[in-house]
Parts: structure tokens; sequence; C-alpha cells
């Protein structure tokens, strides 16, 4: 059987990542002030340099007094980021600045120049300059897209399914029934007789399977490996009769005993493939979340759920991974008093954040009642992650869609596997 390298994504860095595209794909210039540099791996960080320098004196000419000053003054702080590096990143460098109005909105004149970086989650090999009433996120997100696409076929002489196994979703793309007669013969017909006839439906049949095999996993999908799974012997007649084209014979993976074929047998197939499949961020993800609960449902005292007690077991040294899911759409208030410290945190959605900072900012301490107040939000996947590095925990982000991401959020979306047992310390 073939082994297959599966690349593994960091689940936070591509948290992160994927939350700043979503918030660039957002921004909007109120003319073509929005500037978006790709840097290549490999690429002279002072040839770049150099080139924007030149667009600098470009952008001197365009008409607009405010346009031209946006357009300018992005480009100078992109230039001066650039000489805090002493040579371009492994992968490359994506950054995107522009003259965007204060949090909340304002008026024409209230923009602040902001700038954002991003470390590409694969390689860079196209050098982009754009200069736009929006940034050019596209590249970015189709590399977070996951490359490392499984094939799943289950086969018997009666049907046959087809999966494709991506990232954290495992989607049935077809099934189709044989027409091949049962093993038992009608009366009538001789048994040397209705044997031929039932071996040209099958052999018939496996052509059929063969080339709809090609048309998904050669065509349109271009997958890494193929699992190959079924009741009986049908299977592995099929393999072993060199049906399918050579490319798809040679990235069999496995093949898999199972009691259905078809679309359940696609299901089941996976379910039985955790091992094989053991690098594949979604069977990751679920032996996690199974982990959790299995701790959970054993009353060990190691399964954890729930906001407030998975921070305060963070806190507390006692997770051994954190668990979250990709959708909660939360931020963590820090509220501040600059005069004597005191400080709370607070939970809220994404839409109540600036509402929650502006009500708490400048108000009176409750400590020395000084007007002194400050409040800073963070994502809640950045403020368990950072919160997590400091006592030597995990964080794995794990998908929300997902049937393991469902789970969880009946426990809160965020749960935690610890190291010991609080109770008994």
């Amino acid at each position: 059987m073939k082994k297959i390298h599966v690349e593994k994504q960091d689940s936070v860095k591509a948290y992160r990542i994927r939350k700043t595209l979503e918030e660039l794909s957002q921004k909007a210039g109120r003319g073509t002030e929005l500037v978006t540099v790709y840097i290549p791996k490999g690429r002279q960080l002072h040839d770049v340099i150099n080139t924007l320098q030149q667009e600098q004196g470009t952008a001197e000419n365009i008409k607009s007094d405010t346009t031209r000053t946006h357009v300018v003054d992005s480009l100078k702080k992109v230039i001066q980021r650039l000489k805090l590096y002493k040579k371009t990143p492994e992968r490359g460098l994506a950054i995107f600045c522009g003259a965007l109005p204060p949090e909340g909105g304002g008026p024409l004149g209230s923009e602040v120049i902001k700038l954002w970086e991003i470390d590409p989650p694969k390689d860079l090999n196209q050098y982009l300059y754009r200069c736009d009433n929006h940034f050019h996120v596209e590249q970015l997100k189709e590399m977070l897209k996951d490359d490392n696409l499984i094939g799943f076929l289950a086969i018997d002489a009666k049907d046959a399914g087809w999966g494709l196994l991506h990232g954290s979703r495992i989607d049935v793309l077809a099934q189709t029934g044989s027409g091949v007669a049962g093993k038992h013969r009608q009366g009538g017909q001789s048994a040397k007789r209705f044997q031929k006839l039932r071996e040209m439906e099958l052999s018939y049949f496996y052509s059929r399977v063969a080339q709809t095999t090609r048309e998904y996993f050669i065509d349109m999908y271009k997958i890494k490996g193929l699992v190959v799974s079924g009741p009986g012997p049908t299977k592995e007649e099929f393999i072993n009769g060199n049906h399918l084209e050579y490319r798809l014979q040679d990235m069999i993976i496995a093949t898999i005993d199972s009691s259905y074929s078809g679309a359940e047998g696609i299901r089941e197939a996976f379910a039985k493939a955790g091992n094989i499949l053991a690098s594949f961020r979604m069977v990751e993800e679920k032996k996690l979340v199974d982990g959790l609960f299995g701790e959970i449902n054993r009353q060990t005292g190691l399964g954890s759920y729930g906001l407030d007690e998975v921070v305060a077991h963070l806190k507390n040294k006692a997770v051994k991974v954190a668990i979250i899911t990709d959708d909660t759409d939360l931020y963590r208030i820090d509220v501040k008093c600059r005069r004597c410290g005191h400080h709370q945190e607070e939970t809220v959605k994404t839409v109540d954040v600036i509402q929650t900072k502006s009500r708490h900012t400048g108000g009176p301490c409750p400590s020395c009642n000084a007007l002194e107040i400050e409040a800073t939000s963070q994502d809640i996947v950045d403020y368990l992650a950072t919160t997590a590095a400091q006592f030597g925990s995990e964080v794995e982000v794990v998908s929300g869609i997902a049937e393991h991401g469902r789970m969880l959020a009946s426990l809160g979306s965020i749960g935690a596997i610890l190291r010991y047992n609080p109770g008994h310390a």
C-alpha cells in the first residue's frame, strides 16, 4: 500500500489567518488607496523596498489630495515595516496597509493608516503590488484550503459509492446500483449461462465504477490517496482485476472490510480508517473531541468544559489541551484601571465588542473610583492561546460544522482534557 504525506496545519495559526482575512475582506477604502503587497519566498527585501519607493514617486502624481496622501503614507509605513526584517521570511510575507476610518466610523479626514502582516500558511511564489479600494486576499484564502484530499470507494456486487475527505468534512459524492443479478439464477436458465451473464454484467459494472472513479478522483479532485472498502471479496476482485486507471491503482492506501457499500459504506469506512488517516486533520479533531467526551462520560475528573471553568484550569496549569470550535464568535474584554491596577474580564459576542469597550472606558474604577479605566479586546482563541502559552498548555481549534464540532457545541463550544484531576490535587 502507498504511504502518503499529509501536511499538518497549526490549527490556531490557521484560525488567526482566516479571521484576519475575513476582517480584511470587509475593509473598503474611500478611493483606490488600500495597498496589498505579496513578497514571494526568496525575494530580496531591498529589491522590494526599491520597487515600493518607486511606487511612492508614481503616487505623487495622483490628482486627489486625500488619495495621494493616503497612498504615499501607506507605502511609507510598509517600507518602514520591511526595514525591520533582516531577510524575507521562509514562506514569504503578505502586507496590507491603508487609510481606514476609526472603529465605529468617522467623517472624511478621520482615517487612520493601519497595517497588517501575515506569515502565509504555504509558500508565496509570486510578487504582487496592488493599490485598490479593497485588499487582495484571494491568494491567501486559497492557501487555507486543504490540499490533502482522500478519495473513498465503497463497492460490492449490488452498488458502489464515492466519497471525498477534505479538511473537516467527508462528503458523499454519489452512489449507484450495479444492475448485476443476484447469485441465485431464475428458473428457465442453465447454471452455466446464468453464471456467464452475471460475469458479463459484473465486468460492465466494474468498468462503469472505474470510469466514475477516474472522473471524480483524477479529473475533478486531485486526491492524494484512495481507500477502497466493501463487504465480501468484491473489492479485492475489482482491485486485482486492474479495472482502475493505473494512477488510481497506485494511490490505493488501504482496503477496508465493511458491512455496507454505497453511501453508508463510505461513512463506515471513514469510521474504520482512523489509524490509516491518523495525520489527517478531521481524524485528529474527532479523536480530540472523542477523548474529551470519554473523560467526561467515565467521570475521571480529567474532562472539563465551559469557558470560565476551562480558563480557571488553564491558569492553574491543569490543562493538557484546550479544544474550541472555530465559530464561537466571542471576544474577551479586559477592563483595567491605570491608577490602581484593578482589572476584570468579560466575555462578549463580536457584535458587542465596541459597545462594551465604550461602556467601560473612562468610567469610574470600582476599587479606587479614578476615571482612568481602559478596555482592550482579544479574540477568544487568541486569548486562550496566549494564556495557554504561559502555562505550557496546548490549544486546538476544531471545525464547528463537523459532527464532532457540533458535539462540542453542546458543551458550550469549549472543553479541555486535563493533566490531573483537580479534585484530587
